[in-house]
């Protein structure tokens, strides 16, 4: 068996030395379009389990109904000893009992339809920044989505240089990139997070990492602001210190990783309730 996996494993470097370097840029190519379209894959998948878990629930409500209404209308049967002597009060009642079935039948549909429009906005969203982001590397800058909300995290070293709340040029090109997709959704609002690990620090410019953080928040608000164009009243600078990390911060490496800053962009309850208005709205028109 060893014999075998030596020779299989020989084969397979030899192999990779035969690839040219186009072949190994052209398979680097495919490879980062194949976990694109993975990543967006799972957020369709996710957006798909959570529906399906609100309609499960919302069936398990409605057979709850079901069985306390069946129960109401058995007492009526029972009471008036059967269906023919059934008064005109109790099928009154059975004919507003059913109508308030199909209302709530139709809240549902609207509910389920409104989820699934606002998770076509946040995928819609994500697949444009991680367009406008792609050339970055992975480690520094992260586009994720976290129970329908997307959070953006771009990484300390690419942002400030080490004690500083100063945003680096280098930095400056990234924001542009993300003003680039905020600014082409006027509907977006959103919050910038600065987050620092637990070393304590203090300078003739920074009192502590409280202040470090928000600091780092305001820095990054200010540049979307001022280079950017983007309107003040979308965002919100905020710090979170130390107190919520991604790691442990037990290693050098975790410290650096929980050392970010966060863009996360704010769901809209009102345009989430509006929609499914309009859903009702319709649902009751047709």
């Amino acid at each position: 068996m060893k014999i075998k996996f030596f020779f299989l494993l020989s084969f397979v470097v030899l192999l990779s030395s035969c690839v040219s370097q186009k072949q190994f840029t052209e398979l680097q190519a495919l490879q980062k379009s194949t976990n694109d379209a993975l990543n967006s894959a799972t957020i369709e998948l996710n957006s798909c389990n959570d529906e399906k878990e609100a309609a499960i629930a919302k069936l398990a409500s409605l057979n709850e109904q079901v069985k306390f209404l069946k129960a109401n209308n058995q007492d009526l049967i029972n009471n008036l000893g059967n269906m023919t002597t059934l008064s005109q009060k109790g099928a009154e009642n059975l004919e507003r009992s059913l109508e308030s079935m199909k209302e709530k039948d139709v809240r549902i549909k609207s509910l389920r339809d409104a989820v699934t429009r606002k998770d076509s906005v946040t995928l819609a969203l994500v697949t444009s920044l991680k367009g406008a982001l792609g050339d970055l590397n992975d480690s520094d800058i992260e586009v994720n989505v976290e129970k329908g909300v997307v959070f953006i995290s771009i990484s300390d070293k690419l942002l400030f240089r080490s004690g500083s709340s100063n945003v680096t040029q280098k930095a400056i090109g990234v924001l542009g990139k993300v003003a680039k997709v905020v600014l082409a959704k006027p509907e977006i609002e959103f919050m910038v997070e600065g987050h620092t690990d637990n070393v304590p620090i203090s300078n003739d410019c920074v009192v502590d990492n409280w202040d470090l953080s928000v600091k780092r928040a305001t820095s990054v608000v200010r540049v979307l602001e001022s280079k950017f164009g983007v309107p003040p009243n979308r965002m919100t600078a905020a710090g979170r210190s130390s107190y919520v990390p991604l790691f442990d911060n037990n290693t050098a490496s975790n410290r650096a990783k929980n050392r970010r800053t966060r863009i996360v962009v704010l769901p809209k309850l009102d345009q989430f309730y509006d929609l499914i208005s309009q859903g009702m709205s319709d649902a009751s028109i047709n």
